[in-house]
């Protein structure tokens, strides 16, 4: 969707007589809806400078304008696309993103991020070259016409607010790569702009490139399609058995089904921890991608750790979606959407959760077939909205099929089912016939000291497979971020320490010196190890005979209690159910991270005791001695001692 669509000439006079953003806003208002002040404000601003960067003979009248394009599978647009032919009389089109910036942070640690105010905002933001070359990305992926037609494609970007000093951070080497796919142009640079652009635009092609962008058919490129057959060659982590297998074959057909009979189908596949939904959801995504479908993945975290290693952020990013980005695509304008984890769909979407209406209903009108993977017992948030019965409702509202799956095989925790049953039944989720024990082969202990649970787990990562996680009871210093040697986490009792996982959550998995600090339920949640160390924090305790939670005790800076405060004020009984819940579908999300072994410490010595009294259940029913607590190899204190001293790991 093009949104103004001019020649140059035509363009060039619609910016002499100051009518150029009225014609784009009136436009904008009957193909998407209102627009804010400050987006007309930047049309008014940014034009004028493009129309110096065009004033010249050198660019010939007749090439095509495009201003606000709709970058195919996403709700983002294109500044500024000029088309025309090159000296060879191939199809040329230049983008341009436009950014009013004035001054940014680079950041070294995450590529191709920015740090930049936006609307009064410190945050971060993608680099602009990044930006337009992604646009370009998308376009030469997903659009049908520019593969067939061999339309070549030339980011850039335009800061033309921007004065750039010596060093500047905006063209610092840590953005090489992508300035050397789309080059930035700021304030002064109109005749180098012109140049870029006159390089590869010669002459006209009467705008039937821009034609052909427009009325292009959507979908994947055999590049991409090749891409992704790569990520799952060879990687038996994405292999499926048993359950999984019937409902890829479900799936499969609900999919072909929307496509040939234009009603839209709606699959929930239910499962709890490690019964295998994400390895179902990639190659759900890899086979349907495969047979030319657009399909996206949608995710509240980031892509596979696995798939991520060995291919640009590029290909990952425009498959991986957050699903807050639908409430702007249009009705059917995907084949299909997979959504992990759904029962971590908000409402609304946004920085303030303002936009959209609802994130599930969002997500069935944008897709012809729509497949949601949930297990309730893991919101772990109070915006966390993800439902069975609402996503049937919505689906109702379209006049949707329905097919529900339930994934019983388990993965996670040694293969044993029991041990999440046994689990659901102590937290006091739900009663359970595993009331008195589970397989006992799962390696679960309880430790009386920290210390004594963080040096195992240290004995345990032997290869990069352990990790420790703790209930968010502790606040995150600001301070400490980047900082190992800023500990948020003390148990005085102990002279016990340590750091919350630092500004690289996107790599804690997998960076070697993690090990060194604690993970959060939002770091680790939908990560699994070998063996996890859980510290229980105070929200969670033991009293009178119940496990009770106390949302008081969680930290200030956890948002996943955010509005518990105004609800408890409003319905105080309904605010400690909602919150109860959330508590303990932390700690059984925390609990169930570690694939062969999980020990916990409890900062409270009554549940501590809760949990010795269940596990001595178990060791009575199957009449053998389960090891709660590890035999100690040297004193606490020599192991304190070589906590402090330990050098950190080299990079």
């Amino acid at each position: 969707m093009i949104i103004y669509e001019a020649t140059k000439e035509e363009f060039m006079n619609d910016v002499t007589d100051d009518s150029i953003a009225v014609k784009i806003h009136e436009s904008f208002l009957q193909r998407i809806g209102k627009v804010s002040l400050s987006e007309i404000n930047s049309w008014n601003n940014s034009m004028n400078y493009m129309y110096k960067v065009l004033n010249t003979p050198i660019i010939p009248d007749d090439v095509g304008v495009a201003i606000e394009y709709k970058v195919p599978t996403t709700s983002r647009r294109i500044d500024f696309m000029l088309t025309g032919l090159d000296k060879q009389d191939r199809y040329s089109v230049v983008i341009v993103e436009l950014k009013q910036w004035t001054a940014l942070n680079k950041i070294e640690s995450l590529d191709g991020l920015v740090e930049t105010v936006i609307n009064k905002r410190l945050g971060k933001h993608t680099h602009p070259s990044y930006q337009a070359y992604t646009y370009a990305r998308l376009i030469s992926d997903y659009n049908e016409t520019v593969q067939n037609e061999s339309i070549s494609l030339y980011p850039c970007a335009y800061l033309h607010n921007y004065i750039r000093e010596e060093n500047d951070p905006l063209t610092d080497a840590v953005y090489e790569s992508w300035i050397a796919e789309a080059p930035v142009f700021t304030k002064g640079d109109a005749l180098k702009l012109r140049g870029f652009i006159s390089t590869y635009i010669k002459k006209s092609d009467r705008k039937k490139s821009l034609y052909l962008i427009e009325h292009g058919k959507i979908k994947p490129s055999k590049s991409l399609q090749d891409s992704l057959l790569k990520m799952l060659d060879g990687n038996e982590e994405f292999l499926m058995i048993e359950e999984q297998k019937v409902a890829y074959e479900e799936a499969l057909l609900m999919a072909k089904k929307a496509q040939s009979t234009d009603r839209k189908q709606v699959l929930i596949v239910e499962g709890g921890p490690g019964t295998g939904k994400s390895v179902l959801a990639i190659n759900l995504l890899v086979k349907l991608t495969s047979q030319e479908m657009v399909c996206q993945y949608v995710t509240k975290n980031s892509a596979p750790k696995r798939l991520q290693q060995g291919y640009r952020k590029t290909v990952i990013n425009n498959l991986f979606k957050s699903s807050g980005v639908y409430y702007e695509a249009l009705p059917n304008e995907f084949d299909v959407l997979i959504v992990d984890e759904a029962h971590r769909l908000n409402e609304k979407s946004g920085l303030f959760k303002n936009k959209g209406e609802n994130q599930m209903m969002e997500i069935i009108r944008a897709a012809k077939c729509s497949i949601f993977f949930i297990d309730e017992y893991q919101k772990v948030s109070m915006q966390d909205a993800g439902n069975k019965e609402q996503i049937k409702q919505f689906a109702q509202l379209y006049d949707a099929e329905v097919v529900e799956i339930e994934l019983e095989s388990q993965f996670r925790c040694n293969g044993s089912d029991g041990y999440l049953a046994w689990l659901d039944d102590v937290l006091g989720l739900r009663e359970t016939a595993n009331s008195d024990g589970f397989d006992f082969q799962y390696d679960f202990r309880v430790f009386d000291d920290p210390n004594e649970l963080r040096h195992e787990i240290f004995k345990k990562n032997h290869n990069n497979k352990a990790r420790m996680l703790a209930g968010y009871c502790w606040d995150w210093i600001k301070d400490g971020k980047n900082n190992p040697q800023v500990h948020d986490i003390y148990i005085e009792e102990y002279q016990f320490s340590a750091s919350w996982n630092l500004n690289n959550t996107q790599t804690w998995a997998i960076d070697p010196e993690s090990v060194e600090q604690i993970g959060c339920i939002h770091t680790s949640q939908g990560l699994e190890f070998e063996y996890v160390g859980v510290i229980i924090g105070e929200d969670l305790r033991y009293m009178d005979g119940n496990i009770v939670t106390d949302p008081f005790k969680r930290a200030k800076t956890d948002k996943s209690l955010s509005g518990f405060k105004s609800l408890y004020k409003k319905d105080k009984n309904k605010a400690l159910r909602i919150a109860d819940q959330i508590i303990k579908n932390t700690y059984r999300t925390l609990l169930t991270r570690g694939m062969k072994g999980c020990y916990i410490y409890c900062v409270d010595p009554l549940l501590k005791e809760y949990f010795i009294k269940r596990l001595s259940r178990l060791s009575r029913l199957h009449n053998i001695t389960y090891p709660l607590y590890k035999e100690r190899e040297y004193a606490v204190a020599e192991e304190k001692a070589s906590y402090i001293t330990r050098e950190k790991p080299s990079e």
